[in-house]
């Protein structure tokens, strides 16, 4: 494969990470965010972090299966195939860029499945109960970003780079550069391995999703105003997926670095 065109896309690759950087290094409360603070009782955080842990126990042990009923693997396993063939056999921009688009189309349309089902659950006030459902989809967008960049998501190996996804893509500040850092070092050929087990990547990923969510998850659980909070969970889920893209993007080409 031509590593002019690779090393190119790595270029632009970086950019479009230091954007996302950028735009999310920054922590910030809402005034919205101010005001409801005082409502919200102070064991909420605690039941939604140990709701978030069991969500990812269950769906990994249990639950991956039903999650790849909803799209065709071997399908997406084949027109990988595919499309590594002719962008071997073309060696062009075009050919490269291709893999990136089919994710982009997963990602939309995931995207308008979250939007669905967190104002239903909205609608009828169940905020904690529409977490299972929440991290099902976003681990359908990202076990479909995986396939479409070639890559599995069955091991624990791969089930801990995607909760360090997850993790990172949600972090402020030096906890969002550090997580970053750390993937790009596990990417890199012969890359250092990640310092956190599973069961421990569940609970920091758990964590950071309760704190983010605190607010929403309250509004989310009451009924029909909790439309607005239920509707919230794309926003997170675009910001995961987005994140997700870049980083099996950059494993993609740096495979590619060394053929």
């Amino acid at each position: 494969m031509n590593q002019g065109y690779i090393k190119k896309e790595l270029k632009k690759l970086e950019k479009d990470e230091e954007k996302f950087i950028n735009k999310n290094i920054a922590a910030s409360e809402s005034k919205w965010q101010e005001k409801v603070s005082q409502y919200i009782p102070k064991t909420l955080d605690k039941t939604l972090d140990t709701a978030f842990c069991k969500a990812f126990q269950l769906i990994f042990e249990n639950g991956t299966g039903f999650i790849e009923k909803s799209y065709n693997k071997e399908r997406m396993q084949q027109d990988f195939k595919v499309n590594e063939y002719s962008a071997d056999l073309r060696n062009d921009k075009k050919s490269i860029k291709k893999f990136g688009k089919m994710a982009f189309g997963s990602k939309v349309f995931n995207m308008a499945v979250s939007t669905a089902e967190g104002a239903g659950m909205g609608l009828f006030g169940m905020g904690i109960p529409d977490i299972p459902v929440f991290i099902s989809v976003i681990l359908k967008s990202i076990y479909e970003t995986a396939l479409h960049f070639g890559f599995g998501y069955e091991t624990e190996e791969e089930q801990v780079f995607i909760l360090k996804l997850i993790e990172t893509a949600l972090c402020r500040g030096d906890r969002l550069i550090d997580g970053d850092m750390e993937i790009n070092g596990w990417i890199e050929p012969g890359g250092m391995p990640f310092l956190t087990d599973k069961k421990t990547q569940i609970e920091k990923t758990s964590g950071i999703l309760a704190n983010e969510m605190l607010y929403l998850k309250f509004i989310q659980g009451i009924p029909v105003v909790g439309i607005a909070g239920g509707i919230s969970d794309v926003i997170y889920q675009k910001k995961i997926t987005d994140y997700a893209v870049l980083k099996y993007k950059r494993r993609f080409l740096m495979k590619r670095t060394s053929v």
